[in-house]
This record gives C-alpha cells, sequence and structure tokens, in this order.
C-alpha cells in the first residue's frame, strides 16, 4: 500500500505540472472568469476529459496485489487494474462547469478507461461517470470553486468521488476476493493523492481568480486616481492648455511611453516620445485616429505600418487609440503610444478603455456644466437688462417727456416696458419659448428705442403665421436686432433691419440682416466662437446663442454669421421643426 505512494504522487504532480502551464494561458483564464457558453462547455469537456485520458495512460498497474509500474499503460490484463488520478480531472471539470461538462468530462476518461481493460474496467467507467455528474450538480448548486470559497469543500468532494469509486469497485468488479484486495491496496493511495491533487488544482484556479480581481483592483485605482487628477483640466473641455495638462498626468500614471489627445481636427496634446513631430495644433499626423474618430471604436496597431504616422523613423511602435465621446458622439481621441510593442498587454488594453470611459463621463459633465452657464449667463444677462441703468434711464426719461405732450403714446410705452421686463423673466425661466414672444420681446424693445430715435432705422418683420408656435431658444432675435441697432448704424442716417423666418425641408430659417457698416474682417474670425473686447462690444451675445443652439440641436441647428465691409450683416439660425413637438412638453 505505501509503496504505491510515491509513485501516485509522482502521476499526480505530472496533471498539476500541466494545469499550471494551462493556467498561464490567457484562453483558459478567460473562460475560468466568465459564465459558460456552448463553445467553453465544450472547451472545458475536452481539458479535462483529456485530463482523464492522462490519467489513464500514466495509471500504475496492479496485478494480483503487484505493483508494476510502467511510464504508460496502453492495455490492462484482464485479471489486473490501474490506480490512478483520474476521478481528481472529472471532480474539477464537473465542479468548475457544472452537470453538462462534469457529465461529458466523465463520458471521455469513463469510455476510455474501458477500453484499456482489465477486472475493474466497467466498475472504473461507471464511478468515473457518476462522480463526473455528481460533482457537476455539487458546483452548479453550492458553487465550490470560487475566491471566496474554502478549497477544503472541493477537496472533500473529491475524497468522497474517489470513496465512491472504491464502492462500485467491490460492487460491480468479480472475483470479489481480487477486487477486495486490490480496494485494500489502493484505497488510501488514491484517495490520499486525489485529495492531494484536487487541492493543489483548486488553489491554481482561485489564483488564477485572485490575480484577476488584484489586477482589475489595481486598474482601477489607477484609472481613478488619473481621472481625479485630470478632472479640473477635462471640466474645461477640450482644448490646447487643458489636454496639455491632462496628456503629462497619463504619462506619469501609464507605462505608455506617449500620450496623445486630439478633438476632431487636430492633435490637441502630445506628451512623450515622437514630440518632435507629434505637435499640439497640427493636423492629426497617423491614419489610426482619424479610423477611430470615423467608427468610433476603440483600434490598436502593433507595427509602425498600422499607426501609419507620416514620419518614416518615428519611434511609436504600438499604440492604443480609444474614442472619446459625449452623448454617443465621438468628439476626440486618447492614444496610448509605445516605443516596444511587447509593452502592449491586456492590462494596458483595459486601462485605457477604462480612462476612456472616465474622460468621456468628464467631458459629458463639462458640457453639462457648460449649458449650465450659459442659461444662466441669459438669465443673468436678462437681470442685468431689467435695470440696466442706461437703458432704463432712456427709457423713463423719453415717457416723461411724452406724458405731457402725447399722454396716450407715454401709456402705450409704458405698457410695452412692462412687456420687455416680463418678456426677459419668462425667457429666463424656459429653454424654449415660442417664436410669437421672442417678437413680442423684439417690438417691445423696439418701441422704446423708436420712441427715441425715431428716423434712425427701421425693423420689418417677414414671419410665416405658421411658425408662430414654433419653439426657439430665448434671447435670440433681440440680441441680434440690438446689436444691429447698437453698432450697425452709428454713422448712417437711415438704417434698415429685417427679421425673416420661413421653412426649408422640415427645418426653420431665422434670419437677422441689416444694411449696416458690416463687421472688421480680424473680428468676423472669433465672433461667436469665443467672447472678445473691441470698441463695438465683448460679442458675448452672438457667442451665447451659438453655444445655446450647439447645446439644444446639436448637429441638426446651425448658426451662421455672413457680413461685408459697407454692406452690412446677415445672421442665419437654422433649427430642427421635429424638435418643436418634444420641446413642447419642456416648456
Amino acid at each position: 500500500m505505501f509503496e504505491l505512494l510515491p509513485l501516485m504522487l509522482e502521476r499526480a504532480g505530472v496533471l498539476v505540472m500541466v494545469a499550471f502551464l494551462l493556467s498561464r494561458m490567457r484562453s483558459f483564464r478567460q473562460i475560468v472568469h466568465q459564465e459558460h457558453d456552448k463553445k467553453e462547455k465544450m472547451i472545458l469537456i475536452g481539458i479535462f476529459g483529456a485530463f482523464g485520458i492522462i490519467s489513464n495512460y500514466t495509471g500504475i498497474e496492479i496485478h494480483n496485489g503487484t505493483i508494476i509500474s510502467q511510464t504508460w499503460q496502453a492495455d490492462v490484463d484482464y485479471d489486473a487494474a490501474i490506480a490512478n488520478t483520474r476521478i481528481m480531472g472529472v471532480a474539477i471539470g464537473g465542479l468548475l462547469g457544472g452537470p453538462i461538462v462534469g457529465l461529458g468530462v466523465g463520458l471521455i476518461a469513463g469510455i476510455h478507461r474501458l477500453t484499456l481493460g482489465g477486472f475493474t474496467a466497467e466498475a472504473c467507467a461507471v464511478s468515473t461517470i457518476l462522480a463526473g455528474f455528481i460533482t457537476g450538480l455539487l458546483g452548479r448548486r453550492y458553487g465550490i470553486i470560487g475566491r471566496n470559497h474554502s478549497p477544503w469543500g472541493a477537496v472533500a468532494i473529491g475524497i468522497l468521488m474517489e470513496g465512491i469509486q472504491m464502492g462500485v469497485i467491490l460492487l460491480i468488479a468479480r472475483p470479489y476476493e481480487a477486487a477486495y484486495h486490490l480496494v485494500e491496496v489502493i484505497a488510501v493511495p488514491m484517495i490520499s493523492i486525489n485529495g492531494l491533487g484536487t487541492l493543489i488544482f483548486i488553489l491554481i484556479i482561485q489564483s488564477i481568480l485572485m490575480e484577476e480581481e488584484r489586477t482589475r483592483a489595481l486598474q482601477t485605482h489607477n484609472a481613478l486616481e488619473i481621472a481625479q487628477q485630470t478632472l479640473p483640466f477635462f471640466r474645461q473641455g477640450l482644448t490646447l492648455h487643458s489636454c496639455g495638462e491632462a496628456a503629462n498626468i497619463i504619462l506619469e500614471g501609464t507605462k505608455a511611453d506617449a500620450i496623445s489627445i486630439t478633438n476632431k481636427d487636430q492633435v490637441l496634446a502630445h506628451a512623450g516620445a515622437g514630440s518632435d513631430h507629434h505637435k499640439p495644433g497640427q493636423h492629426m499626423a497617423t491614419q489610426l485616429t482619424k479610423e477611430v474618430l470615423d467608427h468610433g471604436k476603440i483600434l490598436i496597431a502593433r507595427s509602425t505600418d498600422e499607426i501609419r504616422c507620416y514620419r518614416e523613423n518615428c519611434p511609436l511602435q504600438a499604440a492604443i487609440v480609444v474614442p472619446l465621446q459625449v452623448h454617443q458622439e465621438t468628439v476626440g481621441t486618447l492614444k496610448l503610444y509605445f516605443v516596444n510593442q511587447n509593452k502592449l498587454d491586456q492590462v494596458e488594453y483595459e486601462l485605457a478603455e477604462g480612462l476612456s470611459r472616465l474622460f468621456s463621463t468628464q467631458l459629458e459633465l463639462a458640457e453639462a456644466e457648460q449649458q449650465r452657464k450659459l442659461l444662466k449667463d441669459a438669465e443673468i444677462k436678462a437681470l442685468q437688462a431689467q435695470v440696466h441703468p442706461h437703458f432704463l434711464f432712456n427709457a423713463i426719461n423719453t415717457i416723461s417727456s411724452l406724458v405731457r405732450t402725447d399722454a396716450q403714446k407715454a401709456r402705450k410705452l409704458l405698457i410695452n416696458l412692462g412687456v420687455f421686463f416680463r418678456s426677459n423673466l419668462q425667457g429666463a425661466r424656459h429653454l424654449l419659448i415660442p417664436l410669437e414672444k421672442e417678437i413680442e420681446h423684439v417690438e417691445a424693445y423696439l418701441s422704446l428705442e423708436q420712441a427715441r430715435f425715431p428716423d434712425k432705422y427701421q425693423v420689418d418683420f417677414d414671419i410665416h403665421p405658421a411658425l408662430n408656435k414654433v419653439l426657439i431658444p430665448p434671447f435670440t432675435l433681440q440680441p441680434l436686432v440690438e446689436n444691429a441697432i447698437r453698432h450697425a448704424f452709428s454713422n448712417r442716417k437711415q438704417g434698415r433691419v429685417t427679421v425673416t423666418a420661413y421653412t426649408d425641408s422640415n427645418k426653420m430659417i431665422l434670419t437677422t440682416e441689416d444694411n449696416g457698416k458690416g463687421i472688421p474682417e480680424p473680428l468676423m474670425k472669433s465672433l461667436g466662437t469665443e467672447t472678445v473686447q473691441s470698441e463695438e462690444g465683448t460679442g458675448t451675445a452672438v457667442w451665447n446663442i451659438r453655444k445655446r443652439m450647439k447645446e439644444i440641436y446639436g448637429l441638426e441647428g446651425s448658426f451662421q454669421i455672413e457680413s461685408e465691409q459697407d454692406s452690412g450683416t446677415k445672421v442665419t439660425m437654422i433649427l430642427p421643426l421635429t424638435q418643436n413637438k418634444w420641446s413642447e412638453r419642456n416648456v
């Protein structure tokens, strides 16, 4: 009995060595981690079925109580039997994959044992099939294999299955005396070694689970730390300054040799290797980036040919390019570059994927914050207009001068002043208002200004009646008309402003056009994209309108400015009519 123990330990060591090598394979590790579909169950059946076959071939022949050690058991004499570790692989397969896997592994290992012969062949085949099915049921019911479970439960089941095999041999194998004597010789060694082998195998599987958990925890910690450090910058949006600071932080927190961030048009930041030709402000240097922007999916390059940089001696040999998305629209990319493709592994891929999601969320929050500020700016502008000292002072003076000479007109102006203030308050409280309300706001403003300068300008409205109820952002027409009156006609005796609204292809075209002095060329380049400082004004109103339209309508809306020196300015807004039905419920 005891001389069988070292031989059995040697055979079990072969399977444990194979199990360890198997645990280093990425495909096997992935199968261990996830739910098993049909394909993965078939793979598990094949793997552990092969374990059973190897166990059969490496078994130790027992002939009339005599131990015959051979390297390979291809055939067993009729009156002989073999001691092996077959039940270990079958039990682990069942515990890991469930009853279907357990039954499949048991059938493979059991039928193969039957083909080898010996007076215990039938008993071993039956016990192997039973062991696979029973362990599969127990594994499914109690989830014995897992990082949070003690390995001793699986060991106990392995020992129990080996004990059941001994019982089946006594029940089925004949002659009984030979079966009883065989069990006396092999029971303790087989039960002990199979229990030890099961323990080692379970510890290997649990180490896979724990290693993956530690890796994910480290990745999560790293990603969150990077996200926390970059949050103040990404909250500013995708700008040269914010992306430059963020790129340096990401470079320090990853194994990448270079970090690049782009928007849809140009490189905003590049830190690390290749900085001599990958420079901020340039158009994208790699075709790979353009593909990510077009398709919105993560792409990996493992060679310079796949990166497709225009510089032949570019040191960057591999890259992970992930999209940065805001409301499911790709607005830029984050690129992790490596000078050695071997540094690009699964850990860096998952980290890049996690950072992409975190940064996209930060950009969405930045957009939401920007929109909130814009709406707040609109409200502040409205409140400022209410108490604007010059406007209010001039309006009161005009009305006061008319009280004695034209009381009816003074009364009408007071009513219009009230309408103007009420429109300011209503616009400040709503995201969208009917077009007729915005027109009412403009007319109230004009009545007060024209009372002061009756012959300086003329404002005409050409609005299709069907469009009066269409919803538009508040404070859009009124600031544009005000800009024309204040800035366009400073050197002209008679100015004209025309406000037009009509439909075209399920969109509303809303224009404000004047015949004023036009906008200087240097100012046109930045007007509407940022606030400016000039003698004519700051451009805040135009910038605010453009940004609010982009936030509300996205790509479906547009805002265009056309101007010619000494000929006038035309502002065109295109708004989708389909937005109207949705918006009415939100006003």
